[in-house]
């Protein structure tokens, strides 16, 4: 069970989703604006926030970047706005996942209970550090390093870079990724795994077009090693 934030302004959507979570054993709490979304959430000190980008008062964004300034509570985007770009920009102002309506009341609680396990301690943090191709994930310090020098990374860029460490020269699919590192049932139209694929080979120094680590494996996956 958890405390859950809904900032929705459209009544019929806040209520149902009210309704469905309350069903499965949540406290919700809800907001018809970011303004009282951003005082609740001081307030209430919610478990997760559910956050819609298309509010009366502030963009979902601007309200994301208002609410990392005072709380690092875990933000589940929902919203109807679909391409890759906004999605990337909500990424960017904060925000731990992004789904897109409609969607079913299964479906987000799933996306609710794994980013709740995504912010607390996961059993992998008592693995061993790995080691493959100059890069080093310790898990249990969360460092990672590239031939040496440390590595900048988000919590979801550390797991994703772990996982990809942990199975070094292994082709991986993006369903797999998704259900492991992220731990949501898949989706193709699912973007979250290539936006944070893109951040992390830039982090390593690499891109798509010009991969030294992390290789795309058309239509199947990708592999994280040096080419040989």
């Amino acid at each position: 069970m958890a405390k859950v934030l809904i900032v929705e302004d459209d009544a019929t959507i806040r209520t149902g989703i009210l309704k469905a979570l309350a069903g499965r054993g949540h406290v919700v709490v809800p907001a018809a604006t970011a303004l009282d979304g951003l005082k609740l959430a001081v307030a209430e000190a919610p478990d997760v926030v559910l956050l819609d980008l298309g509010l009366p008062d502030l963009d979902g964004r601007e309200a994301l970047r208002m609410l990392r300034a005072v709380s690092q509570v875990p933000v589940i985007v929902v919203t109807a706005r679909r391409t890759e770009g906004e999605m990337v920009r909500a990424l960017d102002a904060g925000a731990d996942d992004y789904v897109v309506k409609p969607y079913g009341a299964e479906q987000i609680d799933a996306r609710i209970r794994a980013v709740l396990r995504r912010t607390s301690p996961p059993d992998r943090e008592r693995d061993p550090a790995v080691e493959a191709d100059g890069v080093r994930v310790d898990p249990r310090a969360r460092t990672a390093s590239l031939d040496g020098a440390p590595l900048e990374l988000t919590p979801r860029e550390f797991d994703l870079l772990h996982f990809l460490v942990t199975r070094a020269g292994e082709v991986v699919s993006k369903r797999e990724l998704l259900t492991e590192v992220w731990q949501v049932p898949y989706t193709a139209a699912d973007k979250t795994v290539d936006v944070h694929l893109s951040w992390l080979r830039r982090k390593l120094g690499e891109t798509a077009q010009d991969p030294r680590r992390i290789h795309t494996v058309r239509r199947v996956g990708v592999r994280f090693g040096l080419s040989t």
